[in-house]
């Protein structure tokens, strides 16, 4: 497996290229914009970008989209809970003064712990609500890509639509922090991390939240 970061966008929002070593299918998980970086490393990598990842709607992370499915044949995968967002983007564009550009579309929509092939990859979505309502991390081999729900030391935003501390508390407790303390977490900002590093560490949790 081979995952390539891009950073992108006037939020830094993290973008990864997950490439299947086999079969060289790729997914890219979020899409904030960049597409001739990502055309790049695709052609660097000889690899074949088949799907989009989402794991959540917010407009630092969806609004490569339109750019992506216009010019390579590629699908899309949303929790239907952050469709709503999908639906508001113009607005999200227009709340942090951002240029208008097309609308994303959603090709299917993903459920907690739905398996997603890419090539020989599994895929595992975890709903993780609670930065936003559809917000989910994608588990494969031993690496989690949690968006906006889990940093490196810190924790996702809950002040905007649909956002709840409670369910963000909840979903890292519950459904991050019970995976193996070696699993690797690449984050939608920042640096990556570790679940163990997380569990002793993060100042929002520490060692009170241990399992």
């Amino acid at each position: 497996m081979i995952i390539k970061t891009f950073t992108v966008g006037a939020f830094a929002s993290n973008n990864y290229l997950v490439v299947c070593n086999k079969t060289k299918d790729a997914v890219l998980i979020d899409a904030g914009g960049d597409y001739n970086a990502t055309i790049k490393e695709l052609k660097s990598l000889q690899a074949n970008l088949k799907y989009i990842f989402y794991t959540h709607a917010h407009l630092d992370h969806i609004s490569g989209d339109f750019e992506l499915k216009s010019k390579i044949n590629v699908k899309t995968f949303l929790h239907k809970d952050d469709q709503f967002l999908v639906d508001k983007f113009k607005e999200q564009l227009f709340m942090f003064g951002m240029p208008q550009t097309e609308t994303p579309l959603i090709d299917e929509y993903v459920e907690d712990g739905q398996i997603l092939e890419v090539g020989a990859l599994k895929f595992k979505v975890i709903h993780t609500p609670g930065h936003s309502p559809g917000s989910v991390s994608y588990l494969v081999n031993d690496v989690v890509f949690s968006g906006d729900t889990l940093f490196a030391d810190s924790v996702g935003r809950t002040d905007l639509p649909g956002g709840s501390y409670e369910q963000l508390r909840d979903s890292i407790i519950n459904k991050l922090f019970v995976l193996d303390d070696k699993i690797k977490v690449y984050p939608g900002h920042g640096e990556s991390t570790t679940i163990g590093h997380e569990k002793q560490n993060n100042p929002f949790f520490g060692k009170k939240a241990r399992i």
